[in-house]
């Protein structure tokens, strides 16, 4: 039972560390709009540890990668963000049947909750803009990705799922 938790916490910090390379080197981002594959972690983390998991460690991510390779001042807004989205990919993926529907379902509610609510608000807060000249951009963005993240996180699962499932039950 030790190992187990020990393994699962390991494995936790392998997608922590995953999503902080993918945020903070991997990414194409200006004030408004970032387009990273951090999404990859945090639902894979969320399908096999459920919603509190994944919302901690997506939260811990942005943390840490704040600390470690800061890119202006911390905004614990988008920390909440980074859990609530976690959380959401949890509610959805977790000890479920992975299928496109349901995948899809996942990333629109992450996507309208966390990047075009949360966020935009975390940056009209922050940057004192208008909302409209925000989330015009960022709905741009979410509207172009929506299909993009639902296919990756599908097809990603689809093939690597069955792997990581084996090496967590010791079957390889």
């Amino acid at each position: 039972m030790m190992h187990n938790k020990i393994r699962n916490i390991l494995l936790l910090g392998l997608f922590i560390a995953l999503e902080v390379i993918l945020t903070r080197f991997l990414s194409i981002e200006n004030t408004f709009v970032r387009i990273s594959f951090e999404f990859i972690p945090i639902a894979v983390s969320a399908i096999l540890f459920g919603p509190v998991m994944a919302g901690l460690g997506a939260a811990i991510a942005d943390v840490l990668g704040m600390l470690i390779f800061p890119k202006g001042a911390f905004f614990p807004g988008f920390t909440f963000t980074a859990f609530v989205s976690g959380f959401l990919y949890g509610i959805f993926l977790y000890k479920k049947k992975i299928t496109i529907k349901r995948t899809f379902l996942a990333v629109l509610s992450v996507i309208v909750i966390c990047s075009l609510v949360l966020n935009t608000l975390w940056l009209v807060i922050l940057y004192n803009k208008g909302a409209y000249a925000v989330l015009t951009a960022r709905l741009v963005k979410s509207a172009v990705f929506l299909p993009v993240q639902t296919f990756m996180i599908y097809f990603i699962w689809k093939y690597a799922g069955g792997l990581i499932n084996r090496s967590l039950n010791n079957e390889i």
